[in-house]
């Protein structure tokens, strides 16, 4: 066995492969650029490694620096995970030619299925159901001829790379000229390998896969199917195993031709033999061999028991292949991403000010309290995996799970995941890969366009009893006027809300909500018309408030939300306290761009009147205390009340 493994990865599957490589007493020694200097795996590993800069090319996909590493350490082999160099079969052959052992199949093997198209030429040979189709292009007009050939409509595929890049479908012939010339330049740019060629489209289709492992020998086992038709844009979002609905002679013939294909290459380590399944037809047809470890691995692991991570070190090392165990339960897992689905899901960068997860659920994830997400890597944060004994159970507790699980500090497709796991047509299960392509998805947030001089979040109280440690209680320097506008909308009176100064800001709201405007007069717009100040306002989807700017009466406002903002306690308060940069949003005053969410709180029964503010001047009444040192020490009678009699003017 080994003594000690390199991971050549970054985030949720490093800190994985880290996990099992520390229960089998196997060191561990991580790679990381500039970026990820103070990423959790670099933490939990035995040893770190700094590797580069920022930019993939130049850190993670420098084959020479991944393995001067491993050399520099004493590491005996490499774990590549899945992504950058995990199906770069010059990659493995540069390990084996340095002494290192790949953990992962043979580069041969790599080689064989790492392009498309030849995959193809191999599943045909043994007998594995393949679509209509083509060998590789040679032109825009070769493809339109070929695409009239098998019907349309077709699909346009890179023969290289994977994740739904380098990929489009076409409808009509005239569509076909403009997709290859686009399929051609994405190709080139993403896997330096501009090959192209058609399958045909199925238009219901299912992504079923199969889990397969092999020792390299000839002795290959199926560990069970996934369903993963839950996409977007070709990119998986939500997997599980088994697959619902499918037919128990499918499933069978499935399996077997998965092995098969393995078995015919004497296949060694974990593989994933990817099929379509025509809704229709009730017909599978072969598509790709993904030779690395999937994402999606943890739901299979669920259901088997096996450590797939373990099973790939103890095979690289020589040892025999385990036992293949009885699938049991059902189990799955949803992605969660740094990314707004409110904005054709936009990757999100920024400071995660929260990241909580349940305890009911297992959890792969690189993120805490505090990471900061980068733009320069895959915007992945965590997969939550769930299992129950039947998929009732599993979706049960999946739904629980997402409830208890938060972030905040930048968007990510949580709430989006929700209503997808909520949906009559996914609890039926059986859905196709265009279920997310119509999906209705209605945000509970607004969008800051235009941020004011200093808008920042606040509550009330605000945050006590942490004077003595140099932390101020933060919150709304005017608390009455912002206690009143919670009152007005039946929220709990310490509710978070802006508070804005000078000028504010400009809102754009996703969703149906109601708001109160107090304190000082900013001369507030609801979609260009003037807005009433103490007054309850019911806002529309798309519409837009805005808080031009102070007058002479403050300088001042409120806007408070019906339920509060949805924004995290930091030491008992959600006050933004910019100089500590903890607090409210991301630590600090909104910015442009910023989305903030609505919270779903319940209104506050109350028998209390409504409230009656008295509009804000510039004459004020005052309450003082008089003394200590008054009549007649200091002053005349008559002085005392010249004084208080007077208006004084305060600069």
């Amino acid at each position: 066995m080994f003594r000690k493994v390199l991971i050549a990865n970054r985030g949720a599957i490093a800190c994985r492969i880290i996990r099992t490589l520390d229960r089998m007493g196997i060191g561990s020694v991580a790679v990381y650029s500039d970026a990820d200097r103070h990423s959790l795996h670099v933490a939990r590993a035995g040893e770190a490694v700094l590797i580069g800069p920022a930019p993939a090319a130049q850190s993670y996909l420098d084959i020479d620096k991944v393995i001067a590493a491993a050399k520099k350490t004493g590491a005996e082999a490499i774990h590549p995970g899945y992504g950058f160099l995990s199906e770069n079969a010059a990659f493995a052959q540069a390990c084996e030619d340095a002494g290192l052992a790949f953990i992962g199949p043979t580069p041969s093997q790599m080689r064989a299925f790492g392009l498309k198209h030849t995959a193809r030429e191999i599943a045909g040979a043994n007998g594995v159901p393949l679509l209509p189709g083509t060998a590789l292009l040679h032109s825009a007009e070769h493809a339109t001829t070929k695409a009239l050939r098998i019907g349309l409509p077709v699909m346009l595929k890179s023969t290289a790379g994977g994740g739904g890049i380098g990929m489009k479908l076409c409808h009509e012939a005239s569509e076909v000229a403009e997709a290859y010339a686009s399929v051609e330049r994405t190709s080139k740019a993403s896997f330096k390998d501009g090959g192209i060629f058609l399958e045909k489209f199925v238009t219901r289709a299912r992504h079923i896969e199969v889990q397969i492992f092999g020792d390299g020998h000839g002795n290959v086992v199926e560990l069970g199917e996934r369903d993963c038709s839950v996409q977007r844009r070709n990119q998986k979002v939500i997997e599980e195993t088994p697959a619902p609905g499918l037919p128990a002679k499918t499933r069978e013939k499935l399996l077997e031709s998965a092995v098969r294909l393995g078995e015919a290459v004497r296949y060694r380590s974990a593989g994933t033999v990817e099929f379509v399944y025509d809704e229709d037809a009730k017909e599978f047809y072969f598509l790709e061999v993904n030779t690395r470890l999937q994402v999606e691995h943890g739901v299979t692991e669920e259901v088997t028991g096996v450590d797939l991570v373990e099973w790939m070190v103890r095979v690289a090392a020589g040892e025999p292949l385990p036992p293949k165990p009885r699938n049991a339960g059902h189990s799955v897992q949803v992605r969660v991403y740094a990314e707004d689905p409110a904005r054709n899901f936009q990757p999100s960068a920024g400071l995660l000010t929260e990241a909580r997860f349940s305890a009911a659920s297992r959890v792969e994830t690189w993120v805490e309290n505090g990471t900061e997400v980068t733009p320069f890597y895959d915007p992945l944060l965590a997969k939550v995996i769930v299992k129950g004994e039947s998929r009732t159970e599993a979706l049960a507790k999946l739904e629980t799970t997402l409830r208890e699980t938060h972030f905040s500090g930048i968007e990510t497709n949580l709430e989006y995941l929700q209503e997808v796991v909520a949906s009559d047509g996914f609890r039926v299960g059986g859905v196709t890969t265009s279920y997310l392509k119509t999906f209705p998805y209605l945000p509970h947030t607004f969008e800051v366009l235009d941020s004011g001089t200093m808008t920042t979040v606040q509550d009330y109280p605000a945050r006590l009893g942490y004077w003595h440690v140099g932390v101020p209680p933060s919150g709304p320097m005017d608390a009455l006027s912002f206690r009143l506008g919670n009152r007005l909308l039946c929220n709990e009176e310490g509710a978070p809300g802006l508070e804005c100064t000078v000028t504010g800001p400009t809102l754009k709201f996703d969703t149906a909500t109601a708001v109160v405007i107090t304190g000082a007069d900013f001369g507030a717009l609801l979609n260009g018309a003037p807005a009433a100040l103490y007054s309850v306002i019911e806002i529309a989807a798309g519409d837009t408030l805005e808080l031009p700017q102070c007058g002479d009466t403050g300088a001042r406002a409120y806007v408070l939300f019906r339920g509060g903002l949805d924004i995290p306690k930091y030491l008992g308060s959600a006050s933004t306290f910019t100089l500590g940069k903890f607090g409210g949003h991301g630590g600090r005053a909104l910015q442009t761009g910023d989305i903030l969410h609505l919270a779903r709180a319940a209104a506050v029964e109350s028998s209390a009147p409504m409230p009656v503010a008295e509009p804000i001047t510039n004459s004020w009444t005052i309450g003082v205390h008089y003394g200590p040192h008054g009549a007649p020490d200091f002053f005349t009678d008559e002085d005392i009340v010249t004084f208080f009699d007077a208006a004084w003017k305060v600069h």
